[in-house]
């Protein structure tokens, strides 16, 4: 019903930058939340960001000051800027997307690698 595309991770030395992107089609009307999630080797996922409808947004600590997420409604694409990348910030990034009037409400992109090296 809903698929989701992420693009935008790479490889990148400590203290810089990468966006990513990820553009949801389908049955994408009255979008809840969106956000981005990441998994580390032999870690659990975690919450990174989200951001809502409205525009409101939670980071998790290890990223406030450095993440931003934002969204553009019109294009049903949420991004993630990041900057002062860290070696602690490589793993797999997901995209997720929850859409409370459809069952199942809660969609995941295929993922995309992050990696930061010191």
């Amino acid at each position: 019903q809903v698929q989701l595309v992420e693009s935008g991770g790479g490889s990148v030395q400590a203290g810089g930058s990468l966006r990513l992107s990820c553009t949801a089609s389908g049955s994408v009307v009255d979008v809840n939340l969106m956000g981005w999630y990441r998994q580390a080797p032999g870690r659990q996922r975690e919450r990174v960001a989200t951001i809502t409808s409205t525009g409101g947004s939670y980071y998790t600590d290890s990223v406030k000051g450095r993440f931003t997420i934002s969204r553009d409604n019109a294009k049903n694409t949420i991004y993630l800027q990041m900057n002062s990348l860290k070696p602690e910030d490589t793993a797999v990034y997901y995209c997720k997307t929850t859409i409370l009037r459809l069952d199942p409400s809660d969609y995941w992109g295929q993922g995309t690698q992050v990696t930061v090296s010191s």
